[in-house]
């Protein structure tokens, strides 16, 4: 017993057995220190319980004409919890267990009462209640602990779940709900498993026998999820084993911090890093095509010029004729190729203008028709309303043959083909997801297929100089290539989406101008040669172009001056007399540009035109400085008859619009 003060109140209706009372426990509790106290009413007692709180409580059964019984049940009522002991005169079974009922901690028949029973009686009581005071602040605690818990549980910012051993959901918070877009209900009849992407599930299951097994205790990993409605969310996990005092495995704490909007922003950084070093890579390419091109157009315009100078004094019946014309051919082969590096470089010369594409499509149906063959279903579905786009017509049109060849070719044993235009409004989230576009109007050109489609791998490298997927001889891989460089010098985009045995989708956004279209014609008419009789100034550093634009130009009927570098140009413009109508100048040579060429002869000669000439593209001299935009400007390869119509076009420009 604890050495504190014992406070006991008896309540007895006789005052005299409340003072034995009082002997015998003093007796049968010596050296414990006693505060006794005494009530001779049941009112007297409530009054006193009122007042001063006590360790135990002795009743009497009887209380004269009041109950001890209804003493008892009127302070439990009162949510009085001290022990109370019930003294009576009478002896039975009966009246114990009533006593009992009522709430009493013990019983005592004042026929054996003694100092020892009572002392006894007295200690087991306060003991007892000492014990269920502990039990019951124990129990608080585990409540309070419990509520603790549930409240961390279920207001928790993240989701977190308890998982069974064998994969059943036990309990879910409000966070984990939303984050899947479940009820409450509808997770905890599934299984840990059925929210788990199938891609992820092995690696989960490994994780879960490693720990099961003692091997580890916890750990974290980004996964998958699956949503309600079918898309995944990635989750940062973090899930720890509880188990038993005896190491039996409780369940799982499996705490998901949803970081889908992270995975999200490190797939676009990723894509616009590989588009960065796509546009790099074409770039780098481009310089390099560029200054191939130079050299080759200078070779091919040579080879072109002297074909056609050779079939005019063939006749059409002649043996050497097919050997004229064959060259001829391939040169148009290697100048179309070369044309096709320089596109997907971004170099090639543009001649834009304001297109209705659904009026371009529609006059290409019935070529586009022939080229796929009967085994491919062609279906052209021309949006209404259409806005109108600035570019190059043979540029739109390359565009459109390469996406229907590479199509039909993904079709060898037919399918659908489905060439589309429409308007699009594209807004700043679209443009952020294929940056570098931006927002604001466009016209769509999607051409889908129903082919064998690409992977991913594929699709990261289908814009990429030379890649194919064809087998060798059957593609060179510009294709595809060029029709990049087309979209991306006409200010647009152009993105693929595709999927293994389902088809692919490529879609070309050329940015919408509001201008009135110029009528696009089925074909053009060639005409005839036109011819001069002025004199024409003619500077070229490569003595076989020159050579071949000299007869060309005195063919047509001009008279040629004919000179190699500029400062023979200088000189021969002061020794001739008469005029000189025309000055056609390379644009890169030797000692000085064509461009200081002509503004050096320019004070001399003011109403000589120029027209310049160049193997390379006229986008790069321009950017890079040596020719200024608009002047008057013919890109090599050129032909015999391309050089007369350029060099007639010039002569007979006015003056105010001359270059």
């Amino acid at each position: 017993m604890d050495v504190r003060q014992l406070r006991i109140l008896i309540v007895d209706d006789d005052e005299d057995d409340v003072l034995l009372l009082k002997e015998s426990i003093r007796e049968g509790m010596t050296g414990v220190d006693l505060h006794l106290d005494g009530a001779l009413s049941a009112r007297e007692a409530l009054s006193c319980l009122e007042q001063a709180w006590y360790d135990v409580l002795l009743f009497d059964y009887r209380l004269g004409r009041e109950d001890g019984l209804q003493l008892l049940r009127e302070i439990r009522v009162k949510a009085i919890e001290t022990p109370v002991i019930m003294l009576t005169g009478q002896d039975g079974e009966a009246a114990a267990v009533e006593a009992m009922k009522a709430g009493a901690t013990d019983y005592l028949a004042r026929s054996r009462l003694s100092s020892d029973l009572l002392g006894t009686a007295i200690r087991h009581a306060v003991a007892l209640h000492e014990g269920e005071g502990r039990r019951r602040q124990a129990e608080a605690a585990l409540r309070e602990s419990e509520e603790r818990f549930r409240s961390a549980f279920e207001e928790a910012a993240i989701g977190m779940a308890l998982r069974a051993p064998d994969g059943r959901l036990l309990r879910v918070n409000r966070a984990f709900c939303r984050m899947l877009g479940y009820s409450e209900q509808e997770l905890l009849a599934l299984r840990a498993d059925d929210l788990i992407d199938p891609d992820d599930r092995a690696m989960e299951a490994s994780y879960t026998r490693h720990m099961l097994a003692g091997e580890i205790g916890a750990y974290h990993r980004e996964r998958r999820y699956l949503h309600k409605l079918g898309h995944v969310v990635w989750v940062l996990a973090g899930v720890s084993l509880v188990r038993a005092g005896d190491g039996r495995p409780l369940y799982f704490i499996v705490q998901a911090q949803d970081v889908t909007e992270r995975k999200q922003a490190e797939a676009a950084r990723e894509q616009l890093e590989a588009r960065l070093r796509q546009a790099q890579k074409m770039e780098a390419f481009g310089q390099l095509a560029a200054g191939v091109a130079h050299d080759f157009n200078n070779l091919l315009t040579v080879i072109q010029g002297r074909c056609v100078l050779l079939r005019r004094r063939l006749g059409p019946d002649d043996p050497l004729r097919r050997h004229v014309d064959l060259v001829a051919e391939t040169a148009d082969q290697a100048a179309a190729l070369t044309r096709q590096i320089l596109a997907f470089g971004r170099k090639a010369s543009l001649q834009p203008m304001v297109l209705d594409l659904g009026a371009v499509v529609a006059t290409m149906e019935a070529m586009l028709r022939r080229l796929v063959g009967e085994s491919i279903e062609l279906v052209t579905v021309l949006g209404p309303g259409l806005g109108r786009v600035k570019a190059d017509r043979r540029q739109i049109e390359q565009i459109i043959l390469n996406l229907v060849v590479n199509a039909r070719d993904a079709m060898p044993l037919g399918g659908k083909l489905t060439v589309e235009t429409a308007n699009a409004d594209v807004d700043e989230r679209e443009a952020r997801t294929h940056s570098p576009m931006l927002p604001g109007p466009y016209v769509l050109l999607a051409i889908s297929d129903t082919g064998h489609g690409m992977d991913s791998e594929t699709q990261a490298q289908v814009f990429d100089p030379f890649f194919t997927t064809k087998e060798p001889g059957k593609g060179t891989g510009l294709g595809l290539a060029t029709v990049y460089g087309f979209v991306k010098q006409s200010g647009g985009n152009v993105w693929v989406s595709s999927e293994p045995g389902i088809g692919a989708t490529f879609q070309v956004y050329l940015p919408r101008v509001e201008d009135t279209a110029e009528p696009v014609e089925a074909g053009e008419v060639v005409a005839e040669v036109p011819r001069g009789s002025e004199t024409v100034l003619l500077v070229e550093d490569a003595e076989a172009v020159r050579k071949l634009a000299r007869e060309s130009l005195e063919l047509s009927g001009y008279i040629v001056l004919e000179v190699r570098y500029p400062g023979e140009a200088l000189q021969a413009c002061d020794q001739h007399a008469g005029p000189i109508h025309l000055m056609v100048t390379d644009v890169v040579m030797p000692q000085m540009s064509g461009v200081e060429l002509s503004q050096r002869l320019a004070r001399h000669r003011p109403d000589m035109k120029v027209l310049y000439v160049s193997g390379h593209p006229v986008g790069t001299i321009v950017d890079a400085g040596a020719l200024d935009q608009g002047k008057a400007f013919l890109q090599k390869p050129f032909t015999p008859d391309e050089l007369a119509r350029k060099v007639r076009e010039v002569l007979d420009a006015p003056r105010e619009a001359s270059p």
